[in-house]
């Protein structure tokens, strides 16, 4: 299956899991240009870089199989499998950066706002109780499941 007819096939798990890969270049990029900031900030920014860390291990399961990392990481990573279960993990990590809004308004709402539409989509995906399937380009199918 082509990324065209991933796309086509309306499947949103394959719509969050792309918006996943974007939020791992934003929490990435947004976590750490805003880490030169003092305060209640910094943490913020620092929960925002550690997330496109964990990100990238849910949304890109090929990594489980090549980085070394420890049994507890590859269980935590493992629990995300269905579609609500990342619903609510990008929910909460959606929740977390608006709060950052408490401290002061930053470029860290971008990394809420497409948290929230990842969220989104996994919800839209459980609603419809549509399989969760994972992008071949990004290592789904084949090899997802030689790791679980």
């Amino acid at each position: 299956m082509t990324l065209a007819e991933e796309f086509r096939s309306r499947n949103f798990s394959i719509y969050g899991q792309w918006t996943g890969v974007v939020c791992i270049i934003l929490c990435f990029a947004l976590g750490l240009a805003n880490c030169f900031h003092l305060g209640l900030r910094l943490i913020f920014s620092i929960i925002c870089l550690a997330s496109s860390f964990v990100l990238i291990f849910v949304e890109v399961p090929f990594l489980l199989r090549i980085c070394p990392t420890s049994s507890k990481f590859d269980a935590f990573v493992r629990r995300f499998t269905t579609n609500w279960m990342r619903a609510t993990m990008y929910g909460i990590l959606s929740a977390i950066q608006f709060a950052s809004i408490s401290v002061g308004t930053s470029s860290l709402i971008a990394a809420a706002v497409v948290l929230l539409i990842a969220a989104l989509f996994y919800g839209l995906a459980g609603l419809k109780s549509q399989e969760f399937v994972g992008s071949k380009t990004l290592g789904g199918q084949g090899v997802a499941q030689m790791i679980v």
